[in-house]
């Protein structure tokens, strides 16, 4: 037995506009267009997710040290 990978960030925004151009169609009965929207919106947690914990690991720095920091902008 194989392991199911996550799929990437790339995959699932792909995944997203699928569902989202067979929505937008038209063609969809009503339980199949719940059933894509429900779809879409786990779709959507996980990429944000994916998102945020991205946006937290590049707010953190490595200083020369090897000390994390939270990155800071100075003006």
């Amino acid at each position: 037995m194989s392991e199911k990978r996550e799929k990437t960030f790339e995959e699932q925004v792909k995944e997203l506009e699928t569902i989202v151009g067979e929505l937008e169609s038209g063609e969809l009965d009503l339980d199949k267009s719940i059933s894509k929207y429900t779809e879409a919106m786990k779709l959507i947690e996980s990429c944000e997710k994916k998102l945020n914990s991205a946006s937290e690991t590049i707010n953190k720095l490595v200083d020369k040290n090897g000390n994390i920091s939270d990155f800071t902008v100075e003006e």
